[in-house]
């Protein structure tokens, strides 16, 4: 329970936030070690590749904290299952948990993600309506990928207000976006989380950590990275491309909207032309027009799909500097101890 005051030893993991000083009410988040058990637990069970498990986060805010107590899944459902309401399921367990006195109130969810592909619309969507349903949310971010290769990764993530402002408007065309200021870089927030376990938790992992073999602890010091890196590099490329054709069907809408504004021009330079000839013989000038009518103004493309695009251009290149420099000091220390011997 997050209201008892056990000051058990805490696994920190501190972050940087890549919206800038966070805005938002929630300064830190305090998350238990059943937690991230429960969702690593979670995507082992159900989680097969690049699927993406989801599941809920309950718990409570205290000042400016959210402590994050307790999680359960949402359950796997295929086509046949129409019927089946996620609505109705959560509040149920909710409910049950209510019953057996265990932190039940609703403070975000969490979702596993594929070599960190997990800047998308749907997670932007998703965030925004638990945002904006209940301003502490947060959303849980958790990589198998990268945990296995020996850290735990887990990171907890928040819409900026700037951005907030953007999709309660709903204005995501090129001059909205420029007049809110707003870049990849200012989309999420990062909220720096802090693993608490208890006394007798923390016990069983010092015990457990003594049983461990010798092979298992130098399992760290593996210097194979080729397919973990190839795989981020193939994905980086991908998402490359898709911003070029973004790039490129920008591109052609300002060719077509600077045509059609030389066109308009040149349309009012003849209509002005032709009035003057017949006011000069007397003649009533041609009837008004709707200008807008006869040049329809091409359809802007959707510009947050691109600034989507760049933050998981960003995400893919931070994540292969922070593999490539933890690879590189191996590679440093296998050489020193080489040469020792």
């Amino acid at each position: 329970m997050a209201s008892r005051k056990e000051s058990g030893s805490t696994s920190s993991a501190g972050m940087t936030s890549t919206g800038g000083t966070l805005d938002s009410p929630v300064k830190q988040i305090q998350i238990e070690g059943l937690v991230v058990l429960k969702i690593i637990k979670h995507y082992q069970e159900e989680g097969q590749g690049s699927e993406v498990v989801q599941g809920v986060l309950l718990g409570l805010v205290v000042d400016d904290r959210l402590e994050i107590t307790n999680c359960f899944p949402f359950p796997q459902h295929t086509e046949d299952d129409a019927d089946f309401d996620e609505v109705q399921y959560q509040m149920e367990m909710m409910r049950s948990l209510r019953h057996v006195n265990i932190d039940h109130l609703h403070v975000g969810w969490y979702q596993s993600t594929y070599y960190g592909s997990f800047v998308s619309r749907a997670l932007l969507d998703s965030q925004f309506s638990y945002q904006h349903a209940i301003e502490e949310s947060v959303v849980l971010i958790y990589d198998p990928i990268k945990t296995a290769q020996g850290s735990l990764s887990l990171k907890a993530y928040r819409l900026t207000p700037k951005l907030m402002e953007i999709c309660k408007e709903k204005d995501f065309t090129p001059e909205g976006l420029k007049k809110a200021n707003i870049g990849f870089e200012h989309m999420f927030e990062e909220v720096p989380i802090v693993i608490k376990n208890s006394h007798l938790i923390n016990v069983l992992m010092w015990e457990l950590e003594d049983k461990s073999t010798v092979a298992d602890k130098h399992e760290l010091l593996n210097l194979s990275s080729s397919n973990h890196l190839e795989k981020s590099l193939q994905l980086l490329m991908d998402r490359v491309d898709d911003m070029s054709q973004d790039i490129v069907k920008y591109n052609t809408y300002s060719r077509n909207l600077s045509k059609q504004q030389q066109q308009k021009h040149q349309y009012l330079q003849r209509r002005q032309q032709e009035n003057a000839q017949r006011q000069s013989r007397g003649e009533p000038p041609l009837p008004e027009e709707d200008i807008n009518k006869m040049f329809k103004p091409p359809q802007p493309p959707p510009r947050m799909d691109t600034l989507l695009i760049a933050g998981q251009i960003n995400n893919y290149c931070q994540n292969v500097k922070e593999f490539t420099s933890q690879n590189l000091g191996k590679l440093f220390m296998a050489e020193a101890l080489q040469g020792h011997n």
